[in-house]
């Protein structure tokens, strides 16, 4: 491929990931950041850096015009969304298109698909691919109507968006009213749209997404799965691959699935089909499907030795993928937990401020993503990701002793981080073997078995 140069039109490690791939590739690169990232890691690896606007996300990552304006300013070629803000956008896609850029993720047409959990959902059971009971509710008439036939538990979900926002858990049907009226209020506000639909609820599910890149050519690859069970509130902490809770037969399921969805759509580019693993009775639910570079992506990278991101940059530019289905092999074991600036102790609260420590540990077989440094000063416009400790191993005990380890003799001071609570997880028996459920942690913290 010949030389080109790529804007990367987002922030914090994976701005620096993308900026690392296209440095692999002799691509140069423009990193668009708010006044408040001008002295990022980023900026400072980037082949040049502009400013988009203010502080706030609607003033610069998320305006559209001014990115495209940047990239077609400084000359570049294509745009690279990270994971986040525009990345899932399909009216975005398509501006840079229409202004003769490419966008390095899914087609337009397929962003619509999949953006919307309805027509997700529908295009899954087109392919043969198990969709948990449930289904769009307009009024609330239409949803106690419709919880009946789910039955309780079950979680009243926004149609578009993610994240944790404009869902709720309901028990029972005295408190179906309220939730279904704060998810439609909370989807409206944080998508712009309060459609919601109605999704049986599984106690003791296990979240397992699998991995797929597809090119233009009609080629598309599964590199296994990843198990996200141990989140809070919807946002995952510890991610592996390949999952331990899966037999042989029930994991050959999940990625045929996955292919079904792929080959169906002709998917283009990096994904991640999402599914729902009810362990005692061994179904299969489809969830979405992520259309992007997904924050856990180094794991899928550690056992199957495949850049992803590398991968993604080339088929956006047209080349076919360099890989058969028979070249993904899975060796080994990897882990990746999330080091983020929160306090443990204050329910996960965000803990920016000025970095006046940051010595990551040198451990064999352990990776650090990351865009910190001494002296950053940590801002709070955005997440609160610090770093992905990612550890590697022949085993899964191997890849947690290192994590661990990893976790242990990091020397961090300035913003509170979550590092004990990750101390204390990597500690807990039902990590250790595996029995959490997508529960469980907010669980323990409902009972004060955590810091």
């Amino acid at each position: 491929m010949s030389a080109r140069r790529i804007f990367v039109a987002n922030r914090g490690e994976i701005a620096v990931r993308v900026i690392d791939a296209c440095q692999r590739l002799g691509i140069e690169t423009v990193l668009g950041v708010s006044a408040a990232d001008k002295q990022t890691l980023g900026a400072m690896r980037a082949t040049r850096a502009v400013t988009l606007g203010g502080a706030r996300s609607t003033e610069s990552y998320l305006n559209q015009p001014a990115i495209v304006h940047a990239a077609m300013s400084t000359g570049c070629a294509a745009v690279h969304p990270g994971y986040g803000f525009l990345s899932e956008r399909a009216d975005f896609a398509r501006l840079c298109e229409e202004n003769g850029l490419i966008f390095i993720g899914a087609t337009p047409e397929q962003l619509e698909t999949l953006g919307d959990k309805l027509s997700a959902r529908a295009f899954a059971q087109s392919v043969g691919v198990p969709v948990s009971p449930g289904g769009p509710t307009k009024t609330l008439d239409e949803a106690k109507a419709l919880a009946i036939e789910v039955g309780y538990p079950l979680l009243v979900k926004a149609a578009f968006g993610g994240g944790g926002r404009g869902m709720k858990l309901v028990e029972r049907a005295d408190d179906l009213n309220e939730a279904w009226s704060v998810a439609s209020s909370e989807a409206a506000s944080s998508f712009g749209d309060g459609t919601v639909f109605l999704e049986r609820f599984v106690r003791a599910a296990k979240h397992i997404e699998v991995q797929i890149l597809g090119d233009r050519h009609g080629g598309c690859l599964q590199l296994g799965e990843r198990e996200c069970s141990l989140q809070f509130r919807y946002q995952k902490i510890l991610e592996e691959a390949p999952s331990s809770s899966l037999n042989a037969a029930d994991r050959e399921k999940l990625h045929s699935y996955a292919l079904r969805i792929a080959n169906g759509l002709k998917y283009q580019g990096l994904g991640t089909v999402e599914f729902l693993y009810d362990v005692a009775k061994r179904d299969i639910w489809f969830l979405e499907v992520n259309p992007r570079v997904q924050v856990e992506h180094p794991v899928t990278e550690a056992v199957t030795g495949v850049d992803l991101v590398r991968e993604q940059i080339l088929v956006a530019f047209g080349e076919p993928l360099r890989l058969a289905q028979s070249d993904i092999r899975l060796e080994g074991h990897a882990v990746e937990l999330r080091l983020t600036a929160q306090n443990p102790a204050n329910g996960l609260k965000p803990s920016p401020g000025r970095l006046t420590k940051w010595r990551p540990s040198p451990i064999g077989g352990v990776r650090w993503d990351s865009h910190m440094y001494e002296g950053y000063l940590f801002p709070p416009y955005y997440d609160a990701l610090m770093a992905k400790i990612i550890a590697f191993g022949q085993n899964r005990e191997t890849a947690l002793l290192r994590a661990g380890q990893a976790v242990d003799r990091l020397e961090v001071a300035g913003p509170i981080t979550n590092a004990t609570l990750l101390k204390q997880l990597l500690a807990t028996q039902a990590v250790i073997e595996n029995s959490v459920t997508t529960q469980w942690l907010e669980e323990q913290f409902a009972r004060g078995a955590l810091p």
